[in-house]
């Protein structure tokens, strides 16, 4: 059995004390089996789900050989949606810690592109972005990929369903042919080998089998009427009660339906789906990474990119099309040694797709008649911290500081009732716990913080 310790990578000692320090103890497996393959250089298709410690993976492997005195882009991440470029540069910026002044720069739509060209000005190491705004780069000349050595493609399949293909084969057309290339993806399509066979150079393949552990998530099935699908999620949400919880719709409209069934019941939900302006989905990932908000109902490729460290639970309000697509839902509960539960609605109509998980999974499911949950006492589920949207953020020069000293100074909360704090270029958000909101009368009009910031509160204490 090959050792699982970082210390057996040729990595610099800088490196290695730094990942001790950040508490990355020994090697996930997608780690062991790809970083020896990266570090030689070559190329990789590595298939692993989201959560497996994937993006360490190619951070560790990508920042080792930066150069930092050539401000020239030396490695390209590309990502399916800003919310997980934004998550793989915040991770690159805590694996680069050790490293001299390497900078690492997110390119995304959704924001002004001038900001951006004016940060490419003054060069970066490392770039993350999105295909689409990458390639508006590259057209206006503000970026160049002349010195580029490393080229990931991360979560390559959501990239190819959300239509960027062409993009990225525009992209990869202005890298120098030396590159090393590296693919990540949950799935292997055919379009992913195409990929492959169009732009790697005799790749290494490695895979991490996306089965998941029962002992770390409960998978429940329950059979239902198609009439009664929005009333089968308030029962089992009122019997199970989760503190988190993410509810998978196919299509934008179910998605706005189970919002609107779940809202006339007074249980805390919001929507995630493409439609959404950027400041609103920041706002609601915000809510919802917080704990400010109970159920997050969404589309797969809206949820691309999601990571949230503690999700209760997941409910397939439709079972998935495709058993492999099931099993990425089922792994998003369950995570960081926490038990999940997955729960699953099956209409008559879907029996196929259900045998389907079953012999992917290879072994039976776990049918329960959904008369047999009991719905719990307590009101309509409501989250323990509610937002406050602060109407300033990073241009602004805002600090995390600045929001913790105006709550704690001025609005008197104690600073062990303030959670998670958030900084957009032009908004922030905080978490604080709903009873110490709902004593202290904090909102637009509070007038100590309202002073200091333009402050609103998001759901209702």
């Amino acid at each position: 059995m090959p050792s699982s310790a970082f210390a057996t990578l040729p990595l610099s000692p800088a490196t290695l004390a730094n990942l001790d320090a950040l508490g990355y103890a020994e090697m996930t497996p997608i780690q062991a089996q790809s970083l020896p393959v990266m570090l030689k250089g070559m190329d990789l298709i590595a298939q692993a789900k989201t959560g497996s410690g994937k993006t360490a993976a190619f951070g560790i492997a990508l920042l080792e050989p930066i150069n930092p005195r050539y401000f020239g882009c030396q490695a390209l991440v590309l990502c399916p949606t800003r919310e997980l470029a934004d998550q793989v540069a915040k991770e690159l910026r805590r694996l680069a810690r050790s490293a001299d002044n390497i900078k690492i720069l997110t390119l995304c739509g959704g924001v002004s592109i001038c900001p951006q060209i004016g940060s490419l000005e003054h060069g970066a190491h490392v770039i993350v972005g999105t295909p689409g705004r990458v390639q508006e780069h590259l057209k206006k000349g503000s970026l160049k990929l002349d010195g580029l050595n490393k080229l990931i493609l991360d979560e390559a399949d959501r990239m190819l369903d959300m239509g960027f293909y062409d993009a990225i084969a525009e992209i990869i057309e202005q890298t120098p042919s030396k590159r090393q290339t590296l693919l990540f993806s949950a799935t292997y399509p055919a379009a992913i080998k195409q990929l492959a066979s169009t732009f790697m150079r005799d790749p290494q393949q490695v895979k991490v089998e996306a089965l998941h552990d029962d002992t770390q998530i409960e998978q429940r099935f329950y059979e239902i009427d198609p009439e009664e699908r929005m009333q089968a999620v308030i029962h089992v949400l009122a019997s199970l009660r989760p503190e988190t919880c993410v509810a998978f719709c196919f299509t934008k409209q179910q998605c706005q339906e189970l919002v609107d069934a779940l809202t006339a019941q007074g249980i805390s939900a919001m929507a995630l789906n493409g439609d959404l302006e950027q400041r609103d989905r920041d706002q609601v990932l915000a809510m919802f990474s917080n704990r400010s908000l109970s159920v997050l109902v969404a589309t797969d490729v809206a949820a691309r990119g999601l990571d949230i460290d503690a999700l209760d639970m997941v409910i397939n309000v439709e079972l998935a099309r495709d058993s492999e697509i099931h099993i990425h839902r089922v792994g998003r509960t369950g995570r960081a040694g926490k038990k999940g539960v997955a729960v699953s609605l099956v209409a008559p109509a879907e029996a196929h797709r259900a045998r389907a998980i079953e012999e992917r999974q290879q072994a039976p499911l776990n049918w329960q008649p959904l008369s047999e949950l009991k719905v719990q006492p307590g009101g309509p589920l409501q989250p323990p911290m509610v937002t406050l949207c602060i109407g300033a953020g990073r241009k602004d020069k805002l600090r995390p500081g600045d929001i913790l000293g105006a709550l704690t100074g001025d609005a008197g909360i104690p600073g062990k009732q303030v959670g998670k704090i958030a900084i957009f270029d032009f908004q922030a958000f905080v978490a604080v716990e709903r009873d110490g909101i709902a004593n202290r009368g904090v909102g637009t009009h509070h007038q100590g913080v309202a002073q200091a910031f333009q402050v609103r509160c998001l759901g209702g204490v």
